[in-house]
């Protein structure tokens, strides 16, 4: 029986986060990794996804310097985010959120930002193992070394602390944490990957030079049904770039108000087209009046999960506390950091991973609710709020949304101006944007937007 002090399952963000802390502050540690196979790497590792971008801001979140970011992760340097609604777009320049990094942020090869954070937690002394499942947990809190972890090989880990990071799947941690929920009650009721998560999709495709933006994001609203439903671009090397969409899982066409007013949606749909179709439905949206768009926006078939192409959930809940009376910390994804507003969740799940760590390797688990709180509650409660705000917008929503902040922003498209009699209208209404969001924000005051808290587990 192989003993540690702290156990951590899965090997994405969270999860190597917590590795190099736990090993940087003298503990011994192994993280535990299945391993997925990528077109673009060479053996098994996280399931490294390439899904977004990194703004400016979230750097500061991660508690990175990002000046240490290796070269190679870095795809491109963004200047600008565009938002596309049906009838109307608005360009932002920036975040208006103070940060270190110079730039609005960056795309990045998730892959390489991944080999970097485990090339850490090696060096940190914490063992990274890939190819190794874990079937569930078992909790004895009257031991030492009161977690037990089953493995798929057939063989045991114990552990005194454990760190559970395996993503919004929670293929571990819904099992994990049951042991603790009152008699009648499951963490499933919370964090139901089916029911709390969207589903992503996205295909790496070459575009032609002239309509190639190295240095700008863009996302469609409006477009698809689906609370916070969206197609993307992120411009990844060279003129190749991530096409994608999120959207509720299990949605139906007998869900949608209005299917007529959504551009990616047809009269003569018997169903919500798949992902790939709302992809190619997308381009030639944009750029079927002058190209082909299989011939001139062709799939390259070696990057991703599988031929150029990746599918892979998305946590689009609020978070949970964890039983940290139990010596276990919940981290990234699998807690419900991920945003449900814009889906973004890298930062997040470093910074709650590297605070899972480092307690539990001082033996201070006891403290992360409040500290993972301190460090990304605000960041949290943000999208939060935006997601409620949100929720039931449909096309012509955004189309206001859009057309009110284009009045509103300076000429550089880094903030608000001054209103004029041209946008005063607009000032009103967003006046009273923002009076919905303070109000939605002070609804989720002091850690409200928590589902499950602490002293709702039992020990």
């Amino acid at each position: 029986m192989e003993r540690f002090d702290v156990a951590i399952v899965g090997g994405g963000p969270a999860g190597m986060a917590a590795g190099e802390q736990a090993g940087k502050h003298g503990a011994s540690a192994v993280v535990l990794e299945k391993g997925v196979p990528r077109e673009d790497r060479e053996f098994l590792g996280p399931d490294s996804t390439d899904a977004a971008g990194m703004l400016d801001y979230w750097i500061d979140i991660m508690d990175e310097d990002y000046e240490d970011i290796p070269d190679e992760a870095v795809l491109q340097v963004l200047d600008s985010a565009d938002f596309i609604g049906p009838n109307e777009a608005v360009t932002l320049r920036g975040t208006g959120i103070e940060a270190s990094y110079p730039n609005m942020g960056f795309t990045f090869f998730r892959a390489r930002m991944d080999d970097w954070l485990r090339e850490r937690v090696e060096d940190a002394g914490t063992e990274y193992r890939v190819g190794v499942g874990v079937r569930g947990v078992e909790t004895d809190l009257d031991a030492e070394y009161r977690h037990a972890l089953r493995l798929a090989d057939g063989e045991d880990i114990e552990a005194k602390y454990l760190v559970l990071a395996d993503g919004p799947q929670r293929q571990v941690t819904l099992g994990a944490l049951d042991q603790f929920m009152p008699e009648g009650s499951s963490t499933s009721d919370y964090l139901s990957p089916p029911e709390v998560n969207h589903i992503a999709y996205q295909e790496y495709r070459e575009f032609p030079e002239e309509v190639f933006e190295k240095s700008a994001i863009k996302f469609w609203w409006g477009v698809i049904p689906g609370e916070t439903a969206y197609p993307w671009v992120f411009p990844n090397d060279g003129t190749v770039a991530r096409v994608g969409l999120t959207m509720p899982i299990g949605m139906t066409l007998d869900d949608v108000d209005d299917p007529d007013s959504y551009d990616l949606l047809r009269p003569d749909d018997e169903g919500l087209p798949r992902p790939n179709e709302y992809i190619r439905r997308l381009l030639e949206r944009e750029y079927g009046d002058e190209y082909d768009i299989e011939e001139d926006f062709p799939l390259v078939e070696d990057r991703g999960k599988s031929n150029g192409t990746e599918t892979y959930p998305i946590s689009s809940t609020r978070p949970i506390e964890s039983p940290v009376g139990a010596g276990i910390a919940v981290a990234g994804g699998a807690m419900g950091t991920t945003s449900a507003f814009h889906e973004g969740g890298y930062h997040v799940a470093v910074r709650s991973g590297k605070i899972a760590g480092k307690l539990a390797a001082t033996d201070d688990i006891e403290s992360y609710n409040d500290e993972w709180k301190d460090a990304i509650g605000d960041e949290l409660l943000r999208n939060i709020a935006f997601a409620d705000i949100v929720e039931e917008y449909g096309p012509d929503d955004w189309d206001k949304a859009f057309s009110m902040v284009n009045k509103l922003l300076n000429d550089d498209g880094t903030g608000i101006g001054k209103l004029d009699s041209s946008s005063l209208s607009s000032g009103v209404r967003a006046g009273r944007l923002m009076a919905q969001y303070k109000k939605t924000k002070f609804g989720y005051r002091n850690g409200k937007y928590v589902q499950v808290t602490e002293d709702e587990y039992t020990y």
